[in-house]
């Protein structure tokens, strides 16, 4: 034990109760505290309060069902039967209006057609014996399965899958169900009558409590796209123009998208995703009556579409403006200055047109706005002029060091082991006929070396500038025209941002015609133009 010949030594830590490990001592649930919890549910519930409404109306509509169940006389005529109307209001109860007619009617005409087919196949089984009959009842059950599960496939069948979905399951709890318990018929009927009133209470709470239209907030939506978009190219043209490249974000930042000091980026990304929810709430939308401010019948919610398709084009255009002002080739600042008026004006008209857009859908009144299109079409003209005027900034980078020292670019230096041989092998007569001597090459220097140095010096832009090298005692001439050309692409992005500007206003052509169309079709006010 203390060093002696055959001991063995234990050295034993014991950990004070009080001290908890160190992998121990952050807790597991830091993240799921129940006051963040709560804030969470707070903040979700507050962006949309409707979500709040819709929870209340499915608890009142389950009630409602489950009193047929509590009290003893309606019980006495549906017996468990009645179980499935509390099943059929948790699954037909929908958000909107429109989606809980549109899931109604499927689930109706699928529990219609699910009867029907387990009474014909009741009584045909019932008729063909007691030997026959669990044959048949399971071959009817395998053939429905089969063919219902094929046609919610077929493509123009798949709004209607709900509909083949109720079908095979209410077949076969029906007619398995009816085979044990005995009178097949009376409980298909019981059944029919349980789902009906499901379906009637369902109908009857999301209409009449504070009911949500699919109608109206396809509208909103609508409104508040043609909105963040013209918020978010306002925001990109104002970032690209004030940006002097003194702060440039992380390259993973980029990836992920990661702009917290953009907040209409991210409306303007929701808009280019909102291709899917405009399907399903014009979908939704058709299934509902006349309300509110949409009080003819046939309302055009398929142009709502449309017009949502053609802003989504449009909003391409914004995001690839975004690339541009986060993309790794910047213009230098003083040469986006120079058409930075011309710029900000064609941006704040279309932005305003979008704006003007907007508002008349919203208030559902329509101007032809060709005042405002042609403002939009002079400003950009006005900056197609100024790029093609002073055409030649995008190149003066060329021009500008055409005054460089001649002794740098003179002598090109190849890499060629035989041209450098041939030319040392060369008589003295002819090296004096130059008209400047030879840049002196290092004989320590090996090929490989200098091969080395020249792929360090190309692979170092754009962390070094096109100066840097110049003043270099070896530079090698070869190089200066690539370096001219990537100072130009430099130069070029500018181009590249002003006509993609041109192109997002000659896309509003189609916007403003798309909204025009709507208008006429959903009879929107019309108003003389300010």
């Amino acid at each position: 034990m203390n060093g002696k010949k055959g001991s063995i030594r234990i050295d034993i830590c014991l950990t004070p109760k009080n001290v908890v490990p160190e992998g121990a001592k952050k807790p597991i649930t830091e993240g799921l505290s129940p006051r963040k919890w709560l804030l969470d549910v707070w903040d979700f519930a507050r962006q949309d309060t409707n979500r709040v409404t819709f929870a209340l109306k499915v608890g009142l509509a389950c009630l409602l069902v489950s009193l047929l169940i509590l009290f003893r006389a309606p019980y006495d005529i549906f017996g468990a039967n009645i179980i499935w109307s509390i099943l059929t209001v948790a699954i037909m109860f929908e958000y909107t209006v429109g989606a809980t007619f549109n899931r109604g009617f499927n689930r109706a005409l699928g529990s219609v057609f699910a009867g029907v087919f387990a009474v014909v196949v009741i009584q045909v089984a019932m008729s063909s014996g007691h030997i026959a009959e669990p044959y048949i009842i399971g071959f009817s059950i395998f053939l429905i399965g089969a063919v219902t599960s094929f046609m919610k496939l077929w493509p123009s069948l798949v709004p209607y899958e709900y509909g083949f979905r109720v079908i095979l399951f209410t077949y076969c709890l029906i007619i398995v169900s009816g085979y044990r318990m005995g009178n097949p018929i009376r409980t298909a009927m019981d059944r029919l009558y349980s789902i009906a009133i499901g379906a009637i209470i369902a109908v009857l709470v999301n209409v009449l409590i504070c009911p949500i239209w699919a109608g109206e907030q396809l509208h909103r939506e609508l409104v508040n796209n043609f909105n963040s978009l013209a918020d978010s190219l306002e925001e990109c043209v104002n970032k690209y123009l004030s940006d002097d490249g003194s702060e440039h974000p992380e390259f993973s930042k980029t990836v992920m998208d990661n702009f917290p000091d953009e907040p209409a980026f991210r409306k303007c990304r929701a808009t280019l995703n909102s291709s899917a929810k405009f399907d399903s709430l014009a979908n939704s939308a058709k299934w509902e009556p006349p309300h509110g401010r949409f009080k003819h019948f046939f309302y055009p919610w398929a142009e709502y579409v449309k017009v949502g398709n053609v802003l989504r084009h449009c909003a391409y255009e914004v995001m690839a403006l975004h690339g541009c002002v986060h993309s790794e080739i910047q213009a230098p600042y003083n040469l986006r200055c120079a058409f930075k008026s011309e710029i900000l004006d064609a941006a704040n008209q279309a932005a305003e047109l979008l704006h003007n857009l907007g508002k008349d859908l919203n208030n559902m009144k329509w101007s032809l706005q060709t005042s405002q299109l042609k403002h939009v079409h002079v400003s950009t003209e006005h900056l197609q002029h100024s790029v093609d005027l002073h055409s030649y900034l995008f190149t003066a980078s060329q021009e500008d060091n055409s005054n460089k020292p001649e002794l740098k670019l003179s002598r090109v230096v190849s890499f060629n082991r035989k041209d450098f041989k041939k030319q040392s092998s060369e008589p003295e007569s002819n090296a004096a006929e130059k008209t400047t001597p030879p840049l002196p090459v290092p004989m320590h220097e090996s090929y490989h070396e200098m091969m080395k140095r020249q792929q360090r010096r190309l692979h170092s832009w754009p962390s070094r500038e096109v100066d840097d090298f110049e003043d270099d005692e070896n530079v090698v001439s070869d190089l200066i025209p690539r370096m001219h050309a990537l100072e130009s692409t430099t130069a070029l992005s500018l181009v590249t941002f002003t006509s993609l500007l041109i192109e997002f206003v000659a896309r509003l052509d189609h916007l403003v015609e798309a909204v025009e169309k709507l208008a006429k079709m959903a009879r929107f006010k019309q108003q003389t133009e300010n």
